[in-house]
């Protein structure tokens, strides 16, 4: 008889599903270093370009839930600002007031030498170089040649770095450029100007259009495991020196973000809950998950952070979808009363890891004609100081389960609400009420 076949207890992967956090993520031949995997914030350039216009005020509140998501590991290295119009730079300046180490400002700008003067009126130390790097953009968008197109960003980078400013060269559609004919000769002779200066650039890898596959067997340029791995064997840089951009038009700007991580690239270019042009970017809150799976108890993120981030979202006139995870008033809620009656037993028989405990975010239930009479009871559980076994056997709830089935044998669509449910309390089961009147 094989070994483990008789039932001698529940193998629940305890090395992989903790329950007291987010599963654990494990890849064969990958031990990720905790020096060598970051996020990075872009919610106030590509953000708020895809959303809509913040005010100072708004932009400062948005700072201030990435400082604290930032945790004091410093996970968030940085955030991206505008320095355009005055209310750009005004913001920066009162960003940069705030004096916090994480997330650093810095800048983004096109490779324009009226671009970075408008950097260098500042105090940031750092902006992102916009270089667009596909023939799509080269010959269609700015009407030039490739040869051109390189001269003018080695002219505007030579000027920056003589001038002090640190680079991250963003290259602009990577995943629908020649990258051998291309990005990898640029990438090399913006490395020959770093050395000449004696400094170091980062490469911001970008799948402008979200057109990358997380796939190794997929071709270049849309492998994003290809291009990360072909970038580092045939160029100086090492993944230290990468950051990956994603877009979501094809639903997979997460895997892909994830994919380069685990193949090399240091940083993760984010925004809050995924905001930003056409289908917007890649969550920075699902990076941060991705990140505590990655790395497991070397992990020293503060998730709870994420429930003020979208509190804060909702209130600017954010829209999330009841459906969007972690964050979104369905994700730990269930109407189903096979789920509910699992969850009564044991709540790990549909939660992936205790959302209270990792989130601040307690599960919960909505009632509908699915929901059985568990789901009643899981209600009052939620919402009163008693146990399952007080009421499991209770006849009243039995009753008021009976009113609810009566509502939607009458044609009821939507669940019943919260205020439906305390005045069956207070028909059925008033002492409950009058418990919570002497418990104030």
């Amino acid at each position: 008889m094989e070994e483990n076949s008789q039932n001698e207890g529940p193998e629940l992967f305890r090395d992989i599903f903790p329950y007291y956090a987010p599963p654990k993520m494990v890849y064969d031949g990958f031990d990720p270093d905790k020096d060598k995997i970051y996020l990075t914030d872009t919610t106030l350039r590509d953000g708020q370009q895809g959303w809509r216009t913040l005010t100072v005020e708004e932009s400062l509140e948005i700072y201030d839930v990435l400082h604290r998501l930032a945790g004091k590991d410093g996970i968030i290295t940085t955030t991206e600002m505008f320095p355009y119009t005055q209310k750009d730079r005004e913001t920066i300046e009162k960003v940069i007031s705030r004096g916090y180490t994480f997330p650093k400002p810095i800048g983004w700008i096109r490779a324009r030498e009226e671009d970075l003067n408008l950097i260098l009126q500042t105090e940031l130390k750092q902006t992102v170089l916009l270089c667009s790097i596909s023939d799509y953009h080269i010959y269609y968008k700015l009407g030039l040649d490739r040869r051109k197109a390189v001269e003018k960003y080695l002219s505007v980078i030579s000027k920056a770095l003589s001038k002090g400013i640190s680079l991250k060269v963003s290259l602009e559609d990577i995943t629908r450029t020649d990258v051998r004919g291309v990005a990898i000769p640029f990438i090399r002779k913006v490395q020959d100007l770093a050395e000449e200066y004696s400094t170091s650039v980062i490469f911001k890898l970008a799948d402008t259009l979200g057109v990358g596959l997380p796939f190794s067997e997929a071709p270049l340029p849309r492998s994003i495991p290809k291009l990360v791995r072909t970038i580092i064997k045939e160029t100086p840089i090492e993944g230290l020196n990468l950051e990956f951009h994603g877009h979501n038009d094809f639903h997979l700007v997460v895997a892909n973000h994830t994919a380069a991580w685990v193949n090399g690239v240091a940083y993760s270019n984010c925004t809050l809950f995924g905001v930003g042009e056409r289908a917007g970017n890649c969550p920075l809150e699902a990076m941060l998950i991705v990140y505590q799976e990655l790395m497991g108890n070397k992990s020293n993120v503060d998730l709870t952070s994420i429930k003020d981030a979208a509190s804060l979202f909702r209130r600017l006139g954010f829209h999330i979808s009841e459906y969007y995870p972690l964050v979104g008033n369905n994700a730990f809620q269930t109407k189903a009363g096979i789920h509910i009656d699992g969850m009564l037993k044991n709540p790990e028989v549909y939660l992936p890891f205790d959302p209270e405990r990792v989130l601040g975010l307690k599960p919960k239930v909505e009632i509908n004609s699915y929901s059985g009479k568990a789901g009643v009871v899981y209600w009052l559980l939620n919402n009163f100081n008693i146990s399952h076994d007080h009421i499991k056997n209770d006849k009243r709830v039995d009753l008021m389960y009976s009113e609810i089935v009566k509502m939607f044998e009458s044609g009821r669509k939507n669940p019943v609400t919260d205020l439906e449910m305390l005045n069956l309390v207070k028909s059925y089961m008033p002492e409950l009420l009058e418990n919570v009147k002497s418990e104030n």
